[in-house]
């Protein structure tokens, strides 16, 4: 059985590239768009959608490569950048007639809305990152002993066969030891959604490490050129992160400052998988963001 966010329409729309991305759209208002991270599907964002879409129109599309989405080809480093993903979800907040919108990412997610707040800033008028640090400065703090628990950036970051093969190869091993260390309350995802997502990513080996390829090449060239032309996020800015500057010895806060002068920083108890495990604080960090 496919698990759907209730309440919602579930569409099939065009991102860039002449890709299609699947996506649940409900609510009325203001439009926010919602990304998923990894290795999870629309369906994570299904207790705060429900929560905001009591006062906006709430889009929450399959990144490209994920869930029901189209998952290309990988035939050049463009494919699966940050900036193309982005562009995706500009194309479909656009076919659905909006031209400016808030944006709120969590883990891969995150990682495509920062993208879009640097390239497209005329468009994104809030952003919302959940649990993570840009790209450049993310290969920047794992260092050392502590760098391990982000073992699968640099397996992924390979040339194109050997990843594929051992990931194919024991799919739900490898998805599921993720879901299981990430999370701080197992009760929060049941056993259906965890099953949902398995089946996802398995079905996705490919294109996700593609994804996660590109932030190891062309993402880290695009951030560079943004940081050497000292380019900014001029929208209001909401990170929320588990205190990963404690555990890997770097200021997280400092690091957002530097890309974000509009910057509420906040810290969470919850796990990386915040918003299913701590709907309230998410979506209430959503609202202040919006409100400002």
């Amino acid at each position: 059985m496919t698990l759907t966010l209730p309440g919602f329409d579930h569409v099939r729309l065009p991102g860039a590239d002449g890709v299609e991305l699947a996506a649940a759209v409900g609510g009325r208002g203001t439009p926010v768009v919602l990304l998923h991270g990894f290795p999870q599907t629309r369906l994570m964002w299904r207790h705060v959608a429900e929560r905001l879409a009591a006062e906006h129109t709430v889009i929450c599309p399959d990144l490209r490569g994920y869930g029901a989405s189209d998952k290309p080809e990988a035939t050049g480093p463009d494919v699966y950048a940050k900036r193309t993903m982005a562009a995706d979800v500009v194309a479909l907040a656009a076919a659905l007639g909006h031209e400016r919108f808030a944006l709120v990412g969590h883990d891969r997610g995150a990682l495509v809305a920062f993208r879009a707040g640097l390239d497209h800033p005329e468009t994104i008028t809030h952003l919302g990152i959940l649990d993570i640090v840009p790209t450049l400065d993310m290969w920047n703090v794992l260092r050392g002993a502590p760098a391990a628990v982000g073992y699968h950036l640099f397996l992924m970051a390979q040339p194109p066969g050997l990843p594929e093969t051992m990931i194919a190869g024991s799919a739900d091993a490898f998805f599921g030891s993720f879901l299981d260390a990430w999370a701080d309350d197992p009760a929060a995802m049941p056993e259906d959604v965890r099953a949902a997502y398995l089946r996802a990513s398995a079905g996705a080996v490919t294109s996700i490490v593609a994804d996660f390829r590109a932030s190891a090449g062309i993402d880290v060239v695009h951030d560079q050129a943004d940081l050497d032309a000292g380019s900014q996020l001029a929208m209001p800015v909401t990170v929320v992160q588990q205190d990963w500057g404690a555990q890997l010895g770097y200021d997280a806060a400092g690091v957002w400052k530097a890309w974000a002068p509009g910057l509420d920083h906040r810290l969470t108890r919850a796990g990386h998988f915040m918003a299913e495990e701590a709907p309230e604080e998410i979506t209430a960090a959503i609202r202040d963001l919006l409100a400002r």
